[in-house]
């Protein structure tokens, strides 16, 4: 007889591990299938955590070797040891999926490993790696299987994740690069590439597009690739990749700029690293059998309340519509839960704050000018730079700044970007004040501490009206 729950959720990443516990919060009886062997998803094993990690980690390394004197603190030259760095990131993987087990065990969650395929509506089979299968019956499924590296389009490569590699292998290289060469310029590729470049590699970003951070605001992304290059990272903008060759132990990455094939070139890559996005993963869960709808990019097809096409079923997170981000994930499963629960559960998807973890950090949260403009909404825009932050300055922290974007007739502020240390943070007092309808006047007539970079934001807002008050 197969074991029977009120509630299947496939895939323990972020949105999948918060979904389960919150329907374990509110009395269901749960179970988690997950095909790695811990928890967390990408996110937690292969992604946001592991990246973060080496990010603090080569940025501590690179102030030693470069900001410390001008701070009066006189060091010897840091000797870099990627083995014991890499030894301190897989310890923080370890405490982190090692927390979502003990959350599991806490609210009496049941585990399974394994492949989880839905064979029909309530009923879930797990295929262990040895082949024995487990058959579970369940009120409701949630797929939350996340997604997975994209391909470089029209072109044949082998990702090896040794020379060639995705984001995960770029996590466990076992020596500095000489020359890594970066296929994509968007959030993954960009904070990678920082790594590296700290830790001593030249660094060559190679972006379709005609600017970084594809939909990020472009005023922000302009000035986010002003400081990257110098920092030392090199940019070919409006070109692609057509062929990666492998010459040797190294590779000859083909690149066509603008003008087409007769105005190609050729670069010599140690390691390249193929960073084009995310797609959904959905393989093995049985979804066409069971006749669960797709859309045209593969992503499971979801009604407003996270439903499927078929009763009992259905979806969160990178695998259906919307950023692929591990907070928009956590606040679908917390949601999902709650309306299963008959509760009111719900998600605003235009206050989804987004980050960059390079440093300076890029925070953005609401709507950028060019949606702004294409949408037609007339708009103010208030503009204060770090420069002129005192805080920012005792902290030689002066790279970037802060935008407040508000509507012209109402002054509901509708969208706001950062470009500084700390941004990540900074960004959640905007988010805050959008999810309750708040003004740019609001934010500009709230004390703020004094010295704090948190200042730069509230004198964007005094912005808008013209009369910040430190330039």
């Amino acid at each position: 007889m197969a074991d029977a729950y009120d509630l299947i959720v496939i895939g323990t990443g972020p949105g999948g591990y918060v979904c389960a516990i919150r329907a374990a919060q509110l009395g269901m009886k749960v179970a988690v299938v997950e095909k790695r062997a811990t928890h967390g998803g990408t996110c937690l094993n292969i992604g946001c955590i592991p990246s973060k990690a080496l990010l603090h980690a080569s940025d501590v390394f690179e102030e030693a070797g470069h900001t410390f004197e001008t701070l009066g603190i006189k060091v010897t030259k840091p000797k870099l040891e990627l083995a014991k760095m890499m030894g301190f990131k897989d310890d923080v993987v370890k405490d982190n999926v090692n927390g979502v087990a003990y959350l599991f065990k806490k609210n009496k969650i049941t585990d399974y490993i394994g492949t989880g395929t839905i064979t029909a509506p309530g009923k879930v089979t797990v295929t262990a790696d040895d082949g024995k299968t487990t058959d579970l019956d369940t009120k409701h499924i949630v797929i939350a299987t996340g997604s997975d590296s994209a391909s470089i389009p029209g072109v044949a490569i082998d990702i090896d994740e040794k020379t060639v590699v995705s984001s995960t292998g770029a996590l466990e290289l076992d020596k500095v690069p000489g020359h890594l060469v970066i296929v994509g310029g968007g959030v993954i590729g960009l904070e990678l590439g920082s790594v590296w470049r700290r830790l001593g590699a030249k660094v060559t970003v190679v972006e379709f597009q005609d600017h970084i951070l594809g939909t990020m605001d472009l005023d922000t992304s302009k000035q986010f690739l002003r400081i990257l290059k110098k920092q030392g990272m090199e940019f070919m903008l409006s070109s692609k990749v057509t062929a990666v060759e492998k010459k040797g132990r190294k590779h000859l990455v083909t690149v066509e700029h603008a003008g087409g094939e007769a105005d190609a070139e050729t670069l010599e890559a140690d390691v390249v690293l193929v960073s084009t996005g995310r797609v959904p993963y959905t393989k093995g869960l049985g979804l066409e059998a069971v006749g669960v709808a797709l859309d045209e990019r593969g992503r499971v097809a979801t009604d407003g309340h996270f439903k499927t096409n078929v009763n009992g079923i259905y979806a969160i997170g990178d695998v259906i519509d919307g950023p692929m981000l591990a907070h928009k994930a956590e606040d679908e499963g917390v949601a999902l839960a709650e309306l299963i629960a008959g509760k009111v559960g719900h998600v605003n998807y235009d206050v989804i704050p987004s980050v960059v973890y390079t440093e300076p950090e890029v925070a953005s949260v609401g709507k950028t000018e060019e949606e702004l403009k294409a949408a037609g909404i007339e708009y103010k825009s208030g503009k204060f730079p770090f420069s002129a932050n005192g805080r920012a300055r005792a902290m030689n922290a002066t790279a970037g700044f802060a935008k407040v974007l508000a509507d012209a007739a109402t002054d509901k502020v509708l969208g706001v970007h950062i470009v500084g240390k700390g941004a990540g943070d900074l960004i959640h007092e905007a988010a805050v004040l959008m999810e309750f309808g708040g003004s740019s006047e609001d934010m500009a007539r709230t004390c703020h501490a004094h010295p704090t970079m948190s200042e730069a934001v509230k004198e964007a807002a005094m912005a808008v009206e013209k009369r910040q008050i430190h330039m």
